[in-house]
């Protein structure tokens, strides 16, 4: 296994992603727009760092200086356009504008005139003048007697030279010192003056009789001078600055925005909504969305890949089911037909049809080509879906019910209950079908795991028992081996033809220790409730992914049962779990702080049944770091996880991780390209994959002329075969000589066709890689096709109704001259029978005579 870096997407944020505020974590952090500082807010100071430049360093982060005063939390913060000061917004209702440096004129400046904590505070475009907004829907515009050319450098006593003495004085001298030294400058020469101009409350954008709402978030685009303000009802309200002219509000749901940014050019707003894990970017100039993305506003439980690798379908406890494309991130379809919490989801074979098991009794049936529920299947009694599978025809479906122990087994084409499979005497844990044998293994709380053969006989097979409660399996993808989780944090293989133990894994310390805020053990001792909720192969079955109620991902490998890798899923100290040993810091002589239910505006509440507002029953909880599910990649190239952060995959990156294959002294990339350049096709492809380096692989293979692609496709080995293979399907997905990569293709699979169909197993994981490649082109090329088509029948039908209109033209202007033709002759006769005309032939008579 190769894994790269450990993480490229993010594809949902539930309701846990937003900043909670925690003892000695920072929470704004705000760079400046010289990008040589940026600031950050902890508690009640400011701390100002010098930004890391482009050469790694061992330290990079350098503290410049920090900034006292506040008497409560700061929460908000913004730079002028020069970079010269900085304003910050705070609980205790109070202004504050810094300067980056020491000025004479300006050390620190407080201003209040709010009734409630600060939400936003920002300075207006060249100028040092500023917005405030407050929780309660006030506004206020100060307006500054200074220029920002008008600051003026602070000029130091060279007298004094104390450096060395400060170095020898601790932190509380040194604060003292300093805010002695602010008096004295504050008392010598003239400093900044701010005047408030004007005060507005939102209650008229809201309009009269609305409802009231607090402002959770804000955000000013200086440039264009435009100010968003986002309340907890879901509404957000446009209005240009410093009139306060109302542009445009909407509502995007009934749930609190938690964010809100201005792209550069001030065009587009994103706007997020952290209850409803909601996503949305609104073009407010022509009231149109651009992006509208939601995720699961609860817990992810389950997830599955598509057997393309294109597609992750996850369920969550909100009852969606919602689709995912893996290339782009994006959820492209939603089905909320579920009443109660998905457990299970699995794609058919062909990947035209998502399953799910609820909580509500019911599996589902949703075809990703009309985006609908063709078919339910439910149980004679009703009964709680714990787990689902699908075999490996598509056929059969099959779940296990939490509260009658029984396995349920429909058609997949009728819908019709076939049968009830009987004998277990706990819930129904997990179950899984061999791919290439039809055995059904269910996995349950009764310290056993059956098998059962759906197709042949009603009763099971083998029954293996273990020493714990069954939390998870996996069937091996080659049929002949099932790995188990039990409740005492081991994994153990077995063989299902005979039902023999092959070996087992203890994996109690690989979990990691980890304390709980709330806790009153050791994280050692809590690590004895800790065990493995969800396995996964790898696509080609010489790995096993395991995760659990831990941080930690753990990677194995079956053969020598050992610990390959671990993998941190997040770093974020707002969970609770994340941390070993706890914070000494929250520590008093009574035990610790987050035993006290202290009631605060950032906690998570959860109310009694029935009651909206007031609930003086209501306590606080952080939500615990977790993996519910795992799923490795039909490709065999990433795996995913349902996580409390959400929804996150892990991938290989070939381009930087460098993996030779039979690596020996002479072979160099120089001596590889002295043999291409003597045509020796063969012998310098298998050199440049032993090698291994993917920009050389690629100069050696488009070198090759196509009519030498069948020859040196003939020529070379099995081992090489499935190296060029992968090589392709990757290179389809990147490259522009689409032809060229199909043409290796083509000729791979033609010629070694027999020999790959022997050894499926194995190459599996390749193919599918090929298809996916393969399957994404022909998308991408039929979307252009049909463009260029419809263009060009566009083309033609427009010069048709040119040639039709000009012949039109053409006849019209034939009829007026022949009408002009036969004015001409009718006057003509008119005038040779005028007076005039036989006068003049009277004369000419005359003259003749």
């Amino acid at each position: 296994m190769r894994m790269a870096r450990p993480c490229y997407a993010v594809l949902s944020v539930d309701q846990y992603s937003t900043t909670t505020t925690s003892i000695g974590l920072p929470t704004i952090l705000s760079s400046v727009p010289m990008e040589k500082k940026f600031a950050v807010t902890k508690e009640n100071n400011v701390l100002l760092f010098h930004a890391p430049g482009k050469t790694r360093e061992f330290n990079p982060f350098v503290l410049y200086r920090t900034f006292y005063g506040a008497y409560d939390e700061t929460v908000c913060l913004d730079w002028t356009t020069d970079s010269q000061a900085f304003c910050v917004g705070c609980k205790d209702m109070n202004t504050r504008v810094y300067g980056a440096q020491r000025f004479e004129n300006l050390v620190v400046y407080s201003m209040g005139g709010h009734n409630d904590g600060v939400v936003g505070a920002y300075f207006e475009d060249e100028s040092l003048d500023v917005y405030s907004l407050s929780q309660n829907g006030q506004l206020c515009v100060w307006e500054c007697d200074t220029d920002l050319d008008g600051l003026k450098p602070y000029v130091a006593d060279e007298r004094k030279d104390e450096s060395d003495v400060e170095e020898e004085e601790d932190e509380n001298t040194r604060r003292k010192k300093a805010q002695e030294e602010q008096d004295q400058e504050m008392e010598k020469g003239e400093k900044i003056l701010y005047k408030r101009l004007a005060k507005h409350n939102f209650k008229s954008a809201r309009g009269e009789g609305a409802p009231y709402a607090r402002l959770t978030s804000t955000a000013y685009h200086k440039q264009t001078h435009i100010l968003c303000s986002g309340f907890e009802d879901g509404a957000f309200f446009l209005h240009e600055m410093p009139d306060f002219n109302l542009i445009h509000s909407l509502s995007i749901s009934d749930q609190s925005i938690a964010a809100i940014s201005f792209n550069k050019p001030g065009d587009w707003i994103a706007l997020g909504c952290s209850g409803l894990g909601q996503l949305l970017v609104w073009e407010w100039q022509s009231e149109s969305y651009v992006l509208k993305q939601q995720g699961h506003f609860n817990n992810m439980n389950c997830l599955a890949y598509s057997p393309d690798g294109q597609y992750i379908a996850t369920g969550g406890d909100d009852g969606k089911v919602k689709v995912w494309n893996t290339s782009t991130g994006f959820c492209f379809v939603t089905f909320s037909d579920h009443l109660g919490g998905v457990t299970g989801v699995c794609f058919s074979q062909r990947g035209q049809v998502v399953l799910s098991s609820s909580l509500d009794g019911t599996v589902r049936a949703f075809d990703l080509n009309r985006y609908r529920n063709f078919r339910t299947f439910t149980s004679p009694r009703p009964t709680q879906f714990s787990c689902l599978t699908l075999d490996h025809s598509g056929e059969i479906v099959c779940a296990g019910a939490l509260e009658t122990f029984e396995i349920f087994v429909w058609s997949m084409q009728t819908g019709r209950l076939l049968e009830v499979l009987s004998g277990h005497e706990g819930p129904i844990s997990n179950l899984s079908f061999g791919q290439s044998h039809a055995i059904l293994a269910s996995a349950s709380w009764d310290k056993t795991v059956k098998l059962w053969d759906v197709f042949e006989s009603k009763g099971a097979r083998e029954t293996i028992t273990l020493g714990s409660d069954v939390l998870a399996l996996a069937c091996h993808p080659g049929g002949t081996e099932v790995a188990i989780a039990t409740l005492n944090a081991s994994i153990t293989f077995w063989n299902v033809q005979n039902a023999t133990q092959t070996g087992s894994i203890e994996g109690r310390h690989d979990l990691g220790y980890s304390r709980k805020d709330t806790d009153k053990i050791t994280a050692k001792k809590s690590a004895g409730g800790k065990a493995f909720h969800t396995l996964c192969y790898t696509a080609d079955g010489k790995c096993i992914l395991a995760a659990g109620k831990s941080k930690n991902v753990c990677i194995y490998s079956v053969a020598d049962q050992i610990l390959i890798k671990k993998f941190e899923i997040s770093c974020n100290l707002s969970f609770d779990g994340m941390e070993e040993y706890l914070d000494r810091r929250k520590m008093t002589e009574w035990g610790s702080l987050a035993l006290v239910d202290t009631a605060t505006e950032d906690t998570k509440a959860i109310s009694l049944p029935g009651v909206k507002k007031g609930d003086m029953s209501s306590r606080h909880w952080k939500p615990e770091v977790r993996v519910s599910c795992v799923q490795f990649s039909p490709t065999g190239r990433a795996w995913a996880a349902t996580t409390t952060e959400g929804l996150l995959i892990y991938s290989l990156d070939q381009n930087v991780v460098f993996d030779p294959f039979e690596l020996e002294i002479d072979i160099t990339p120089e001596n590889v390209r002295k043999t291409l350049h003597k045509k020796e096709y063969t012998t310098a492809l298998m050199l440049v994959f032993r090698l291994n380096e993917q920009k050389l692989i690629q100069e050696v293979v488009e070198q090759i002329p196509v009519e030498d692609v069948e020859y040196v496709s003939q020529a070379l080995p099995d081992t090489y075969v499935d190296k060029m293979l992968g090589f392709v399907a990757s290179m389809l997905e990147v490259s522009q000589h689409i032809e060229f990569y199909l043409v290796w293709g083509q000729n791979l699979l033609t010629i070694h066709g027999t020999k790959l169909k022997q050894r499926s197993q194995t190459v599996m994981s390749l193919l599918r890689s090929l298809q996916k490649s393969m399957t994404k082109r022909y998308e991408d090329l039929g979307k252009i096709c049909d463009a260029n088509k419809y263009s060009l029948q566009y083309i033609l039908a427009l010069s048709e109704t040119k040639k039709k209109r000009k012949a039109t033209e053409d006849v019209d202007a034939e009829v007026g001259d022949s009408d002009v033709d036969v004015e001409v002759g009718d006057s003509d006769v008119d005038a040779k029978n005028s007076p005039q005309h036989h006068d003049q032939d009277i004369s000419e008579q005359s003259d003749s005579s």
